[in-house]
């Protein structure tokens, strides 16, 4: 797959509003991550729904999950959150650096 195919497929499953807001709670809970039932339960979302949703996630390398126990384990892949910024602000200066400066700004934040 190409950067440009991988940051459309990530753009797409952002899109939608349940999963943004399952990557925005995922965004939050940072390291440690949630339990599939943790994440329906706080957004009241099905559990089916959720699993789909996840999955859309995951694949689009958005999300990580682990089995710990009996328990699935999704957390927010830094790195795919990273490569999509990057892609989207990659040659956004077209030799005027400063309007990217609030860009750059981004990276020197830490969670």
């Amino acid at each position: 797959m190409s950067e440009t195919q991988k940051t459309i497929e990530q753009l797409s499953a952002l899109a939608q509003e349940t999963r943004f807001a399952v990557f925005q709670t995922l965004m939050r809970a940072g390291e440690s991550g949630l339990p599939a039932g943790a994440i329906a339960e706080t957004l009241k979302v099905a559990p089916n729904t959720l699993s789909s949703h996840l999955a859309i996630l995951n694949r689009a390398d958005l999300t990580t999950v682990t089995r710990e126990g009996r328990s699935l384990i999704y957390k927010a892949r830094i790195d795919g959150v990273n490569d999509l910024l990057s892609s989207l602000v990659e040659d956004c200066c077209d030799g005027h650096p400063e309007v990217c400066v609030t860009l750059a700004k981004l990276s020197d934040k830490t969670c």
